[in-house]
């Protein structure tokens, strides 16, 4: 099931970007150069696509790139609109989302979905730190009410170990989880309640999010509490500090979309 909802970065480094496609053995992929002049959204009631020059977008795996709003299709049009010179995948996190959707997740929901209720049987929320302080702490501030949230409204307990020994669910919690993420199974909302879940680590986060729980923000911090608490003490690495800011790209884009669909 990963491989259906992995990361266009692997794609770029195969080669596999489509239209145009990455010189394998150059250290720089050569993306194709904007072809087109004009860009439109196009369609009505629940099928939009986007049109350059009248033509419109395809997936890799060739289908009309159609979405279900006219919002929805607007951020996918917006993305093409705003390339100037190379079309780079690695700077069109809603295309791309987009193009799991249609290629991956509409074919293959119900994997998917059990990609994230696994995640959510040894989610991150649920093993914590014996130390220090402070970190126990910010834990039990970020993470703690959304287990309540989970616990009072999904109808979902989970329980808590310190460290990393694991800890086994009850079934009851996991499939709670399960019934409450039956709602999002529509294969645009999936795919972005998938790409919450793996940037977060967190399935928990991720439901909690899609459920309007927590906003974007709230969420993202949720998701780097131990990696704040790191920083905090002891500086912030430049590569990680890059990795973070595009990692925080994809999250926002995803957000962006299941809001719109």
């Amino acid at each position: 099931m990963r491989d259906i909802l992995e990361d266009a970065e692997g794609a770029v480094e195969r080669g596999d970007i489509g239209p145009g496609k990455a010189n394998r053995g150059q250290d720089k992929p050569n993306f194709p150069k904007r072809f087109y002049k004009t860009v439109n959204v196009v369609g009505a009631d629940a099928s939009f696509g986007v049109e350059l020059d009248g033509r419109v977008v395809k997936t890799p795996g060739r289908a009309n790139l159609f979405l279900p709003t006219e919002a929805s299709a607007q951020l996918v049009a917006n993305e093409w609109d705003a390339i100037e010179d190379e079309i780079n995948p690695l700077k069109m996190p809603v295309t791309r989302l987009a193009n799991t959707a249609v290629d991956g997740v509409a074919n293959e929901a119900q994997a998917v979905m059990e990609d994230i209720v696994r995640y959510a049987s040894s989610d991150l929320l649920c093993y914590r730190a014996d130390g220090p302080e402070g970190l126990i702490e910010a834990q039990r501030k970020h993470w703690d009410p959304i287990l309540d949230w989970a616990d009072e409204a999904v109808g979902a307990r989970f329980e808590l170990a310190e460290g990393i020994m694991h800890v086994s669910q009850p079934k009851e919690a996991i499939v709670a989880f399960g019934n409450t993420l039956k709602k999002h199974e529509d294969p645009f909302k999936l795919a972005c309640v998938h790409t919450f879940t793996s940037l977060s680590g967190s399935a928990l986060i991720a439901l909690a999010l899609a459920e309007q729980f927590l906003d974007v923000d709230a969420a993202w911090n949720a998701a780097h509490v131990d990696e704040d608490w790191n920083i905090s003490q002891w500086g912030e690495d430049y590569e990680a500090a890059e990795r973070r800011k595009q990692r925080w790209t994809d999250f926002e884009a995803a957000h962006n979309l299941f809001t719109s669909v």
